[in-house]
């Protein structure tokens, strides 16, 4: 499938949507490039969004961009299972500035389980946590009942929604 509006901004287009589709036998990914992209592979100039998504927000397995979220987040500010950039933060988040996840390195703030930079807050140490000027309310166990209760509510609602509805299939 793909679409592409008719609408055209300095050569491309407003919105560009290309699905992959197989074709002799092999399957041939999409391309989307536009101002906004959305595709196996996205290019857009302010929003893209596929397995690999470049542009100004991007969202995808592989993301890079000035805002990008993703497994693989390369950005000035990213979010990802691994997420590098000026200020980083997901599962290992590397960055120059301030990185917060599990991992976090930085240049010049951490916060996380292991955390490295200049200034570190980690639970890992208490001595850490006093030393540290970011406000050390991050690690309060509220918080974490919140999000517990956040993603179990989220489960329940996926669930829901791909069970198939009564005689329907």
């Amino acid at each position: 499938m793909e679409y592409r509006s008719s609408l055209s901004v300095l050569g491309l287009p407003l919105v560009h949507v290309a699905s992959g589709r197989i074709i002799e036998g092999g399957y041939r990914r999409g391309v989307a490039t536009g101002w906004i992209a959305i595709g196996d592979i996205a290019i857009g100039i302010v929003f893209s969004c596929g397995a690999v998504a470049v542009g100004g927000i991007s969202v995808g397995g592989l993301s890079v961009g000035v805002l990008s979220i993703g497994g693989l987040a390369l950005a000035v500010a990213a979010l990802g299972g691994l997420s590098v950039g000026v200020i980083a933060a997901g599962g290992a988040a590397l960055a120059w500035y301030a990185a917060a996840g599990g991992l976090a390195v930085a240049h010049d703030y951490a916060i996380g389980g292991a955390a490295f930079a200049e200034h570190v807050v980690s639970p890992l140490s208490r001595e850490f946590q006093l030393r540290s000027p970011i406000p050390q309310a991050a690690f309060h166990m509220e918080d974490a009942v919140w999000l517990a209760a956040i993603v179990v509510a989220l489960l329940i609602l996926a669930r829901r929604i791909r069970r198939p509805r009564d005689g329907q299939e």
